[in-house]
């Protein structure tokens, strides 16, 4: 490619890239210093090359197709690079805006990010707990650059990347019958005292009609919103809990017992970020930095 094609094509990346984060012609325009026709123009002349829709028109703003956002993730290291080619000679800190709910962000990630930032000095993270709705809204309004959440939540302007995968375990104290068991069964659980997950977890759904299967009927002693509550009630010898190991057996692995529970209940770990914006440097890199430091366990494994 001459000099010439390679400055027209950087021009309409650049337009595509402005516009999927600004939303409209006229936010890119602004964006880039540049005319709206200019940016109408670029896009134009870059759809013609694809033979591909870019984008469509949705309530006033222009939304990506597939197309663009698969374009936009394979245009990354070009304008990582050229950032690194132009970019000043002095370090410029970067920000991380990052949000999760409480049972991944206590210890778990802030151990995540304090390593993080250790190798990275120069990047500054604003870390968030949050719920898992939280999460996915605080994406969706750019607020945050990326989550990081144990539920599948569909929305179009969401992408989530599996992270890890689980299997359902009984939490329960040391000294507790059936913490010495290789396996727990759902007919098992008849006549325990439990401490059951609220009626908003799926998962919690899910267990009831496992246990109506069986005639299992435990004794519900507690509901609580979180597995890392239902832990803590477990180590306390209020009852056992079925819930996803992930990343509660990294540092509870100790005081409790963790009993795999025969069943079809799987649980799914992701990172939410937007499928209409460019996902920042700081974003991916502690994404890879996440899936390479986090430490193998007998409950879950890269998904």
């Amino acid at each position: 490619m001459n000099k010439s094609k390679l400055q027209h094509s950087l021009t309409e990346y650049n337009a595509l890239r402005a516009v999927m984060l600004a939303g409209t012609t006229v936010g890119a325009a602004r964006q880039l210093g540049i005319s709206q026709s200019a940016v109408s123009r670029s896009i134009t002349n870059l759809e013609s090359k694809l033979g591909q829709t870019l984008f469509e028109r949705e309530a006033g703003r222009l939304s990506p197709t597939s197309a663009a956002v698969r374009l936009n993730r394979r245009l990354d290291p070009l304008f990582e690079a050229l950032r690194r080619i132009d970019g000043p000679t002095e370090p410029v800190q970067e920000n991380l805006r990052l949000i999760a709910p409480p049972s991944y962000s206590h210890r778990f990630l802030v151990s995540s990010v304090s390593s993080f930032l250790k190798m990275h000095p120069d990047f500054h993270v604003s870390f968030e707990v949050n719920t898992s709705d939280e999460v996915t809204r605080g994406v969706l309004e750019d607020r945050f650059d990326l989550g990081v959440i144990g539920v599948e939540i569909k929305r179009s302007q969401l992408q989530l990347t599996p992270y890890r995968k689980s299997s359902a375990v009984c939490v329960m104290p040391l000294d507790h019958p059936l913490a010495s068991r290789s396996e727990i069964h759902p007919e098992d659980l008849h006549g325990q005292d439990m401490i059951a997950l609220s009626f908003r977890h799926e998962r919690r759904g899910q267990l009831e009609r496992l246990l109506h299967q069986v005639r299992a009927e435990p004794n519900v002693v507690a509901e609580v919103s979180t597995s890392f509550a239902a832990a803590d009630l477990a180590k306390d010898n209020v009852g056992l809990a079925v819930i996803n190991p992930f990343p509660l057996f990294h540092y509870r692995a100790h005081d409790i017992a963790f009993v795999p529970f025969r069943s079809p209940i799987q649980y799914q770990s992701y990172f939410v970020t937007s499928s209409t914006r460019p996902v920042p440097r700081t974003a991916r890199i502690f994404m890879r930095h996440l899936r390479l430091h986090t430490p193998n366990d007998p409950f879950s494994q890269k998904a």
